[in-house]
């Protein structure tokens, strides 16, 4: 006989009473979340009124991220784990604001064995004892149960199948909700919207209530991939934004190109109109754009909607108008295009070492705001992430600037290559005073054109 039950029941009661010693229990006068179909279109509504998710995936750092949140027009964010939940609740209660919690399992991406007993019961006592200490607070939306469980790289750096057994304890996570807490939905979010997963899924979950998908490119057929599946449940999409690292073309060398920030912002807009604001099928509730900070995945710009230091890119400015029905009052610099050489990054740009060389960005404000442009020179990663995870930022370094020359389209600098041979970006910031920036950057090389392409994992 399995020892699973017993012992997932001891350790639950552990660690809710560690956590009770912790902090006092959140406001006991929760707000009742619902899911309701009417007229074969799925509506959410907090306290039986209609609820228009207007959402973003937000990795807490400050509460000036969440005060901007608010000033852009949002009204809700999802978490991907509950590290500072508390102050997150605090400062969402103060603003009017509802957190889709984001309970962290494990996953089998990072090592976890859905297989191994002890460690599913050891998980199931703490994702319910947090359960147990945030259910009834009022800002509390839904529970985001898993981040991309079905995400599996085999050894060859391949997309695989995920243990099916994740589901199992998924769904026993799933129940104990339902059980404790009938006032807030249960989702999960799956990589993707692929069908084999999601099917398998629901096959042992079939009480989830809200099914989450997480698209970039592809979210324009959204549609398309939620009428293939052919379930009969609502959807969120849980992350959504740019063209993902993995959807792009990549150099002769296997280095991925990221878009300007122009571009950015325009194609989300684009995608989420498309998609979610028109949605045609009925069934989308809520949709949370991805990423409302800033993290390091293949650039320290690639996703997030601030830089490190905290100025605002253009997808802020897209949300806003989505969101309110206009722009800010100032907006964000636009970036359009990067070249090294008139060349851009499709071409594979190599340069000798020390080469002297041109770049130039095409970038302008909405504002005629004068502008300031940086530049920095930028390792590639050396280690690539997957799913997301932890990547560690490459180091950073000035451009040799030998020339500078303001256009009517944007800014030309001269400068010399790096030293060494290797693989490199060059980036442009450019800052308006306003506490914005458009971003761009360029990958080249310098050294041998005959080193052969490095083909990278995308998940």
């Amino acid at each position: 006989m399995s020892c699973f039950p017993v012992l997932r029941r001891a350790l639950h009661v552990f660690a809710a009473g560690a956590i009770q010693l912790l902090s006092s229990a959140a406001n006991a006068e929760p707000v009742t979340v619902t899911v309701d179909k009417e007229q074969q279109k799925y509506q959410m509504r907090i306290n039986g009124e209609p609820f228009t998710v207007k959402g973003v995936g937000l990795s807490y750092r400050s509460d000036y991220q969440i005060r901007a949140l608010k000033k852009a027009g949002g009204n809700a964010y999802r978490t991907w784990g509950v590290r500072t939940l508390d102050r997150e609740l605090a400062l969402a209660r103060e603003l009017g604001l509802m957190i889709a919690v984001g309970l962290a399992t494990g996953k089998q991406l990072q090592g976890f064995d859905y297989d191994d007993e002890v460690a599913v019961a050891k998980q199931y006592a703490e994702m319910t004892a947090i359960i147990d200490k945030y259910k009834d607070h009022p800002n509390v939306l839904c529970w985001v149960l898993a981040n991309e469980p079905d995400l599996f790289i085999d050894e060859q750096g391949n997309r695989a199948r995920a243990n099916p057994r994740v589901y199992d304890a998924l769904g026993e996570i799933t129940d104990y909700i339902h059980k404790v807490d009938p006032n807030h939905p249960v989702t999960i979010a799956f990589a993707g919207a692929h069908k084999y997963p999601i099917k398998t899924a629901l096959a042992r979950i079939p009480q989830l209530d809200i099914v989450s998908v997480q698209l970039y490119g592809s979210l324009g057929s959204l549609d398309e991939m939620i009428t293939g599946l052919d379930i009969d449940k609502p959807f969120m999409v849980t992350e959504f934004g740019p063209r993902g690292h993995w959807e792009n073309p990549d150099t002769e060398w296997g280095r991925e190109i990221e878009e300007p920030g122009a571009i950015k912002a325009e194609g989300m807009a684009a995608r989420m109109n498309e998609a979610i604001i028109n949605d045609r099928t009925g069934k989308v509730v809520g949709s949370f754009a991805f990423l409302w900070g800033q993290k390091q995945e293949r650039t320290p710009t690639w996703y997030g909607m601030f830089n490190a230091s905290g100025e605002q890119t253009a997808r802020i400015d897209e949300l806003t108008k989505i969101w309110t029905g206009s722009y800010p009052d100032n907006r964000a610099p636009l970036s359009y295009a990067i070249t090294i050489n008139d060349h851009e990054a499709e071409s594979s740009v190599y340069l000798k070492p020390q080469q002297r060389a041109r770049a130039k960005v095409v970038v302008s404000d909405p504002d005629a705001d004068e502008l300031t442009t940086e530049w920095r020179f930028m390792d590639e990663v050396r280690m690539r992430s997957q799913g997301g995870h932890h990547e560690d930022t490459p180091a950073e370094f000035a451009v040799n600037i030998l020339t500078t020359r303001q256009l009517e389209e944007g800014v030309e600098i001269e400068f010399t290559a790096p030293a060494h041979d290797g693989e490199y970006r060059l980036f442009s910031y450019s800052y308006d005073g306003h506490n914005h920036v458009a971003n761009a950057n360029i990958p080249f090389k310098v050294g041998d054109k005959s080193v052969q392409k490095q083909v990278s994992a995308h998940n």
